[in-house]
């Protein structure tokens, strides 16, 4: 039985996924074939307090690629891409590529290589195949070795029609298998980003993956359409729309691209966001002389009803994940700042107190922290509060205005809009980082892009 320093025991078993036109993956049991395991199947992964911090993984060129037509290469290497770059940002591997393994002298004789990679201290190593299978299919083999015992630990089979886009599912995938294997948590790979932008000449709602690749419009309005939030399903999106004249809250089916009106009565609705069970939405609606004040109602639009009573504006609500409470910002008391109350609209409490100008409130996965636009020096940073503590501290530091953050669904990442001097131009485009702050990558770059709402997990 092997050990290796994480917390939880696995059954190694072999898997074939067939990755369809539809983009959907299936599992079925299947071994890989002889020699490609292990004698012993059973693995024990442990972890010790805080003495791991990431697992230094080889991965050297995908082989197979260059016996392939041109089209399905470049499927090849856009899922060759694919995997390393969601591996390197996965926060749990130290990733050695094609280029600084470069520098080994490898023999051929598996054995005697697994030594070759241990000296740049390398722990595992990831080995890809690629080949083609009937007249478009394209299939992945891939397995992890511990290079301290030359065992598979991990082997996986894919296959899926030679395009780039399913490519790119098949690379998401095995990473996010390849992550949970080695951390206990579901990876982020195959979750998306909506956020609208401005690229062919209207506001549109747009959907990207988690890496920032395969970004396509989901609206088609020719208007402004802004605000998307995920229902907690991944099915539909809710967004803002203006094509009809007074701002109203839509629906979108994300398969068929289908859209039903949620709220649109009255001259004004915006910043919609789903209970966690999917079935109430809460949202800002205009009341009297045009203040706005935070409303409930049922996922269809029925049983509306008001949930705050004050002088100063409620915009920007957002229902926790234990679904017992809501965050918004409020101008009630001058500036605009960040409070939460319960479901019911009960028991207030203000949350933030730095800053002149607090705004647009997202919980983390486990709701213990928000993150937040704060403006403390003249423009807009991202902030994070513990909400019982109350604690406060900026994630970024100046270098343009950061707004609309959204955390991922594991809480490890988050992502945001940032305006910054590109050129002659001022743009603002949409970024990621890790919780802290650190390893921040732009992920948009067409127009301006705005307001990002990341998807949990897909069932």
């Amino acid at each position: 039985m092997r050990r290796y320093p994480l917390h939880f025991r696995f059954q190694l078993l072999s898997m074939v996924w067939l990755v369809g036109l539809s983009g959907s993956a299936v599992a079925y049991g299947q071994d890989l074939p002889e020699g490609t395991g292990t004698g012993d199947p059973e693995v024990t992964v442990e972890l010790r307090g805080r003495q791991r911090s990431r697992f230094r993984l080889a991965m050297p060129a995908m082989e197979g690629a260059d016996l392939l037509s041109s089209e399905m290469a470049e499927a090849a290497r856009v899922l060759e891409r694919t995997l390393r770059s969601d591996l390197e940002n996965s926060g749990v591997f130290l990733v050695q590529g094609p280029t600084e393994l470069s520098v080994l002298a490898l023999s051929g004789d598996p054995q005697r290589d697994f030594e070759i990679y241990r000296s740049l201290r390398n722990e595992l190593l990831l080995t890809t195949l690629i080949k083609r299978e009937a007249s478009n299919t394209l299939v992945l083999e891939g397995r992890v070795f511990d290079l301290q015992s030359g065992e598979v630990v991990l082997g996986k089979r894919y296959q899926g029609q030679g395009s780039a886009s399913v490519a790119r599912r098949i690379g998401h995938t095995f990473s996010d298998e390849i992550v949970l294997f080695f951390s206990g948590r579901q990876g982020i790979a195959l979750t998306s980003i909506a956020f609208y932008s401005d690229r062919n000449g209207f506001k549109e709602v747009y959907l990207m993956d988690s890496d920032g690749s395969n970004q396509r419009p989901i609206t088609a309005h020719q208007s402004i359409s802004m605000s998307p939030e995920w229902n907690p399903s991944g099915k539909e999106i809710a967004y803002i729309s203006y094509f009809s004249g007074a701002p109203g809250i839509y629906l979108v089916d994300v398969a068929s691209g289908a859209k039903t009106p949620l709220v649109t009565s009255g001259n004004f609705n915006i910043s919609p966001s789903f209970s966690p069970d999917g079935k109430r939405v809460v949202f800002a609606r205009s009341v009297g002389g045009g203040n706005t004040e935070i409303f409930m109602s049922n996922r269809d639009g029925s049983g509306l009803q008001q949930m705050t009573h004050s002088s100063g504006i409620d915009t920007n609500p957002e229902w926790s994940p234990s679904g017992q409470r809501i965050a918004f910002t409020s101008s009630r008391t001058g500036s605009p700042q960040i409070y939460m109350m319960d479901a019911e609209g009960a028991n207030l409490r203000r949350v933030t107190f730095e800053g002149d100008y607090n705004d647009g409130a997202s919980w983390s996965p486990d709701g213990t922290r928000m993150v937040y636009a704060s403006r403390r020096r003249g423009t807009f940073d991202i902030a994070i509060s513990d909400v019982v503590t109350l604690e406060s501290r900026l994630l970024t530091n100046g270098g343009g205005s950061h707004e609309t953050p959204s955390f991922s669904p594991d809480g490890k990442k988050i992502v945001f809009s940032s305006k910054r001097s590109a050129g002659s131009h001022n743009q603002t485009q949409i970024y990621s980082m890790d919780a802290n702050g650190g390893n921040r990558r732009q992920l948009t770059r067409e127009g301006n892009s705005f307001g990002p709402a990341w998807s949990g997990f897909f069932n």
